[in-house]
């Protein structure tokens, strides 16, 4: 059967991002519209030009830096003759008389690819370029608004609290999760941790509310329960509240004892000087929004010796897709059993290098670890 004609000229054309075609002597011989739209340049002034050349009359410009990085890759991978993904390269405006917009630096993303000849040998080389300028912006804004929701680490009471946060591959930097801390009167501490399900900045804009309600009630009560209930009222009025998950609790350092209260949350752990391991399930109730009707809801109090850690997470320390949760919970006790002794801050980086999987984080996670 004949095979069908094939007009790669016009499929180079259609291919997506700003492509373009170079000998392995770095010189173009060919390049897509995109491309050719993408440097504002037309087609006689690209082909033919040897690519080294770009800046090279201005080698203190910000972008002979980029030009440099691009003909080391394509170098290399006409030595190598593997493929290449280079760094993110930020590209600074070369014509300040330019519209502001336009004058913003630009952020792109490069792959080099070789094309073997029919020896075998590399006899192109296909430089492959697209903006990602929007996704590094809103990276940014992730970033700030994960700054701002989240408290900073610092001493609250008597003792340093060690604090983490983690997000989710892909999820911008930021997520659903959140925790905070909250001084109380007396020598007590309120720690909290939640999970808004979603992940982005939509999850971050519930969070941020939610968060800063639940510290408003937990101030105002000094009672995890009652905080909840409280909560609970205020998001019927957050769109995307529905489904969130919380764990509350107070402890108090004169009467040696936490009080604690879970909306559909997973259980805060205990560890004990001697290494055991009292996951807090005594007082676990739907999450928010989950009940039709507004009612109280429950709380235990357990008591610790000095020497003691607290430790609240959220899902992703512990749930992996497929798994029975339980067996999350047993790796998460077994773990704390090992490391008992350490400190706060070097249970919590213990925690994460163990529990979490070493790439492809698929849910955020907030670690608070609290020294009794």
């Amino acid at each position: 059967m004949k095979e069908p004609g094939i007009d790669y000229m016009a499929v180079f054309q259609a291919l997506p991002g700003a492509v373009a075609l170079l000998t392995p002597q770095l010189f173009f011989v060919d390049a897509n519209e995109e491309w050719l739209r993408v440097i504002n340049r037309s087609r006689e002034h690209v082909i033919g030009h040897y690519m080294p050349d770009d800046y090279a009359d201005q080698p203190n410009h910000p972008n002979a830096a980029v030009a440099r990085n691009i003909e080391e890759s394509l170098r290399r991978v006409t030595r190598t003759g593997r493929p290449e993904t280079m760094e993110l390269q930020r590209f600074d405006p070369t014509d300040a008389t330019v519209r502001p917009r336009a004058a913003e630096a630009r952020f792109w993303s490069m792959t080099n690819i070789p094309v073997p000849g029919a020896d075998g040998r590399v006899a192109l080389l296909l430089h492959r370029v697209e903006e990602v300028t929007e996704l590094i912006r809103a990276r940014a804004v992730a970033l700030s608004l994960q700054e701002a929701m989240l408290p900073a680490p610092r001493t609250v009471g008597r003792h340093p609290v060690a604090v983490r946060y983690r997000p989710a591959v892909g999820a911008l930097e930021v997520g659903g999760d959140w925790y905070d801390l909250v001084d109380a009167p007396g020598d007590r501490l309120g720690v909290a941790v939640g999970d808004v399900v979603g992940h982005g900045l939509a999850a971050a804009s519930v969070m941020g509310q939610l968060r800063s309600a639940l510290s408003a009630a937990s101030r105002s009560c000094g009672d995890p329960a009652r905080a909840l209930e409280i909560l609970e009222l205020y998001a019927h009025s957050v769109v995307g509240a529905e489904n969130t998950t919380v764990a509350n609790a107070f402890i108090d350092w004169k009467t040696h004892c936490i009080t604690y209260s879970s909306a559909g949350h997973l259980p805060p752990a205990l560890l004990r000087g001697d290494g055991t391991v009292e996951l807090l399930d005594r007082a676990t109730d739907p999450p928010l929004g989950a009940c039709i009707e507004h009612g109280s809801r429950s709380q235990a109090t357990t008591p610790f010796a000095e020497g003691a850690l607290l430790v609240l997470y959220t899902d992703g320390l512990v749930e992996r897709r497929g798994e029975d949760i339980d067996t999350g919970l047993a790796r998460l006790t077994d773990s704390l059993t090992r490391h008992c002794g350490a400190e706060a801050e070097d249970l919590a980086d213990a925690l994460l290098t163990e529990l979490l999987p070493s790439t492809g984080i698929r849910d955020d996670t907030a670690l608070v670890i609290v020294p009794l």
